[in-house]
């Protein structure tokens, strides 16, 4: 690999995780505001039922907090990546499905996410191998 394209992961991955540790910090302590205006009514709906739960929203924005600290000090970054791609998924369903407005940023956020997931898709040949190897140990339920 290049030394440019180094360069670029760096930033590309930076700069993914502090758009993360924004969005969960402005979310869990409530800086800013989110305005539902101009929505359609499926989207407010919807964003509504999410922040009413007490429940979805705070654990999306703790994901979030964490996950993106762990990509700026690139640390366990394939597990942050593994974290944010369900959250990256229903934000771009969202836009795309519900609020086409966003749809762009929608799209970038899956673009970087999958860019990302390429970057580091040595740490997940393990998990989508189709068959298990022996030669890790199985768990077992008899304990022998």
């Amino acid at each position: 690999m290049t030394r440019i394209f180094k360069y670029i992961n760096v930033v590309v991955r930076v700069l993914f995780g502090a758009l993360f540790v924004f969005s969960g910090f402005t979310g869990l302590f409530g800086i800013g505001s989110q305005s539902t205006d101009g929505m359609s009514p499926e989207a407010v709906a919807f964003a509504t039922a999410l922040g009413e739960s007490g429940f979805i929203m705070p654990v999306t924005k703790v994901v979030e907090l964490v996950a993106g600290i762990m990509l700026l000090v690139n640390r366990f970054a394939p597990l942050a990546l593994a974290m944010l791609a369900p959250l990256v998924v229903g934000i771009f369903g969202f836009h795309v499905l519900l609020e086409p407005s966003g749809a762009v940023i929608a799209v970038v956020l899956a673009v970087v996410e999958i860019y990302l997931a390429w970057v580091y898709r040595h740490a997940f040949v393990p998990m989508l191998r189709p068959t298990y190897s022996n030669a890790m140990r199985s768990p077992s339920l008899s304990g022998s």
